[in-house]
């Protein structure tokens, strides 16, 4: 009988062991994820997400499948449902436009858990299986900034533009909160250590169409514009920028490789934190956030590399420094000290953080000196034109 005994209780300390050690994702309920992007690798927007989510389901063991290239229509309600067909129980689609179409289907499969980035309506809803993410990607364009207004600071220095002629250029995808709220904390980080800089903004009206974004590059070149950056997913812009010698910031990758004469860094969320977070609550039974906003300081907005050949001298420095003031709450982007709306400091302004889709801003967002961006919701709803920037296709 103390035999049997002995071998049961090593049995159970085994089973125990296991159970401890296994993945987080098949910790209770077996995960299958199913991934909804709205182009495919040739953009490097979903070339982002595409690689987060192949980092996350492979660390946790889990089975995924792409649906690439599914417009911001029905198109992506049919995929889900496809993906659900194929027994996904997680489900993320990764652009602005699809929310809608997704949301229509997490009403139909409660049991499916739902996840959308860039999306603004997760807490209204009153669906508990949809969330929205999204990250302080503004922490990251401001750094670019900084690096872009060094740049600037080093051809003032040079002699090749005066302090005057200190123009930078920005290509934006369509003017929403999230790409005016992109290009003007990357217009602070260029003001932080260039006061003297002015940006002209112009848009393609598309998330993704070289040809439009190398038509905008073009035109801000001739405009003057001495150096670019861009909230667009394609190489259009900067393979125009290294045709013209003209440097650049870009976004979502490196394009060091491609324009090694120009390309001076680039900032990009990183999904694959908040992927693992979110399908490790579906595995567990534990509930995901209605709306979840990754920092730098919890390594969910990266900077790539900087090339030191384009780079002003000191910018690596320089940026670590500001890294460490952002990530300590120290330094906020979006201090009212450092901007103007037609000359005048902002003490309060309402924001559309409650999407109904009616347009109408009912919450007061500035607080303590500073827009508080994402903190209401995780989409940006920073909207506001400030001074020292053009929208020239006003």
């Amino acid at each position: 009988m103390k035999k049997i005994l002995s071998l049961l209780l090593a049995l159970t300390m085994i089973f125990a062991l296991s159970a401890v050690s296994a993945p987080a994702a098949y910790a209770e309920t077996p995960v299958k994820a199913g991934f909804i992007f709205l182009h495919d690798e040739n953009s490097t927007y979903d070339l982002n997400f595409i690689n987060a989510a192949r980092e996350a389901c492979e660390k946790l063991g889990v089975e995924y499948l792409f649906k690439t290239g599914i417009p911001e229509g029905q198109e992506c309600a049919d995929a889900a449902e496809e993906l659900i067909d194929e027994g996904c129980n997680f489900i993320f689609a990764d652009s602005f436009g699809h929310e809608p179409f997704l949301m229509q289907v997490a009403k139909d499969y409660p049991e499916v858990e739902f996840c959308h980035a860039t999306g603004t309506q997760a807490h209204t809803s009153g669906l508990e299986n949809y969330h929205n993410a999204f990250a302080s990607i503004y922490e990251g364009r401001f750094l670019g900034g900084v690096a872009a207004g060094l740049k600037l600071n080093e051809m003032i220095e040079s002699g090749a533009i005066t302090a005057d002629e200190a123009k930078v250029g920005y290509i934006g995808a369509f003017p929403y909160a999230e790409v005016k709220s992109g290009y003007t904390s990357f217009f602070l980080g260029v003001r932080y250590v260039c006061p003297s800089a002015t940006m002209e903004v112009t848009f393609t009206n598309s998330w993704y169409d070289p040809t439009l974004e190398k038509e905008g590059a073009t035109k801000l070149i001739a405009n003057g514009c001495v150096l670019i950056s861009e909230h667009a997913d394609s190489m259009g812009a900067p393979t125009e920028c290294e045709a013209n010698g003209v440097p650049f910031v870009f976004y979502n990758g490196s394009a060091a490789d491609a324009c090694p004469n120009t390309f001076i860094v680039a900032s990009r969320i990183d999904w694959a934190p908040y992927m693992e977070h979110a399908m490790t609550c579906v595995a567990n039974g534990e509930a995901v956030e209605a709306d979840w906003t990754g920092t730098i300081a919890a390594g969910s907005v990266k900077m790539s590399e900087i090339n030191e050949a384009v780079a002003a001298a000191g910018t690596v420095e320089k940026l670590a420094e500001v890294e460490a003031l952002l990530a300590s709450g120290e330094l906020k982007v979006f201090d009212t000290a450092t901007w103007t709306v037609n000359g005048e400091t902002l003490t309060e302004y309402l924001a559309d953080v409650d999407d109904m889709g009616d347009f109408v801003p009912e919450t007061n967002v500035i607080a303590d000196g500073f827009f508080h961006e994402s903190e209401y919701r995780s989409a940006p709803y920073f909207d506001i034109d400030i001074d020292g920037i053009t929208n020239i296709d006003a």
